[in-house]
């Protein structure tokens, strides 16, 4: 069967490349391989990174960084948010499909699975696709997945809609603040996480 592949994708911003970094070099700890794939403006500043801090413990031949195109020119802002989401989700569908292929062309390298941010969710699409399972990371704060995670219950139960005419700031604030009340106590911790979840 051979070597366990995954192919690692965060979104490239700030706070979500390197958590999904550290999942990889953990896996590739485990015995898995780990096709790293960033975007080619940001590859640069991974691998740059990667040499100033290597980690000589690990085989490098199991950790590939590589990178496809986000679809912006290289003069584009890429903190325009809704200009570089829409050029990644318009682009990077097809490139990733092309990458995948790439790879299992070049010989014994199957993908098996795909672990992609879940800013990039669309990956899994892909990956299905071509038969290959899928999971999400969140690199966020265990509050905002919660929220996030429970969007249609907050629209089922009218603190929000879906046209966006409830704000959810006031329930947003009051979930934080509800998080940070419970915080000291394991019991409500739990109780608040399993009410939630």
């Amino acid at each position: 069967m051979g070597i366990p592949t995954v192919l690692a994708l965060p979104y490239p911003a700030q706070g979500h490349v390197n958590p999904l970094m550290t999942l990889s070099q953990k896996l590739v700890e485990h015995g898995c391989k780990v096709f790293f794939v960033n975007t080619d403006f940001d590859h640069k500043r991974v691998v740059s990174s990667m040499v100033e801090q290597q980690d000589h413990s690990l085989d490098e031949s199991l950790l590939k960084l590589v990178s496809i195109p986000d679809g912006l020119g290289p003069d584009d802002d890429r903190n325009d948010l809704s200009k570089l989401c829409d050029s990644l989700l318009n682009n990077m569908p097809a490139m990733l499909e092309k990458l995948i292929e790439d790879i299992h062309l070049k010989g014994d390298n199957r993908i098996s699975l795909i672990v992609a941010d879940v800013c990039m969710g669309w990956a899994l699409d892909v990956g299905s696709k071509l038969g290959i399972k899928g999971a999400l990371l969140c690199p966020s704060s265990a509050a905002f997945f919660a929220l996030l995670y429970n969007v249609p219950r907050l629209i089922d139960d009218g603190i929000i809609d879906s046209d966006g005419g409830k704000s959810i700031i006031l329930y947003y604030m009051y979930t934080c603040l509800t998080l940070f009340t419970l915080y000291n106590s394991s019991e409500c911790k739990i109780y608040y996480f399993d009410s939630y979840l």
